[in-house]
């Protein structure tokens, strides 16, 4: 019997998605055979899609961030197993995104949850600038793309530059430590309260105020 490595079930792990507990126990019970291994998994109903694309991300943890008393952030990030959700790389992460909101205040986790009337609504914002400035009209559309591209670096976490590291985006570290990890992560959804939000009063910019301690961390 082939004594079964880590090598060998990561590369189990990869091909079929399954968890790395199940992976040994499938090696181990196959005598460090891939074929059979892979064959033992399926018919447990065990191995998913091959690629991260194709797996599920439906364990995970939520996380907590509140700074000074004043913002709280509540974050739920997924990965595909439990066993990866108790580990610290990822709780580490949670942590990471649940300060990325409180500093940076973004709207919604990506550009696809945009609406697409808000989205049109920031576009003829910007024509109208675009016409105040002098610009000539046949260069709108080109020079809107970036205006666009800038808008949901704004609202948007994953497009967002990370408060800790400002030469890479929010999504570009998910994606880092996923690799990392070595299960497909998801940013699901967040909660972000300020004390006075929607109160008429005068604003003192907290969010500023994470980011720079954040970026001094």
């Amino acid at each position: 019997m082939a004594e079964v490595s880590a090598t060998m079930v990561k590369e189990l792990r990869e091909k079929t998605g399954a968890g790395m507990m199940d992976c040994k126990k499938a090696l181990n019970e196959t005598g460090g055979d891939f074929v059979k291994a892979e064959e033992w998994l399926r018919k447990k109903g065990i191995a998913k899609a091959g690629s991260k694309e194709g797996r599920v991300a439906a364990e995970g943890v939520i996380g907590t961030y509140v700074h000074g008393g004043r913002i709280g952030v509540i974050v739920e990030v997924n990965c595909e197993t439990d066993f990866v959700a108790r580990n610290t790389d990822f709780q580490d992460l949670v942590k990471d995104v649940a300060m990325q909101v409180a500093a940076a205040s973004p709207k919604y986790v990506r550009r696809e949850e945009v609406p697409a009337d808000l989205l049109e609504k920031e576009k003829e914002i910007q024509r109208a600038l675009l016409k105040q400035q002098g610009k000539p009209e046949a260069m709108w559309d080109k020079i809107l793309v970036g205006k666009v591209e800038k808008y949901f670096e704004q609202v948007c976490l994953v497009d967002q530059l990370w408060v800790k590291d400002d030469k890479k985006k929010v999504g570009e570290m998910v994606t880092e430590r996923a690799a990392k990890i070595g299960e497909k992560v998801s940013i699901r959804r967040f909660v972000r309260y300020e004390v006075g939000e929607g109160i008429e009063k005068k604003k003192d910019d907290l969010a500023a105020e994470v980011a720079k301690t954040l970026g001094q961390a």
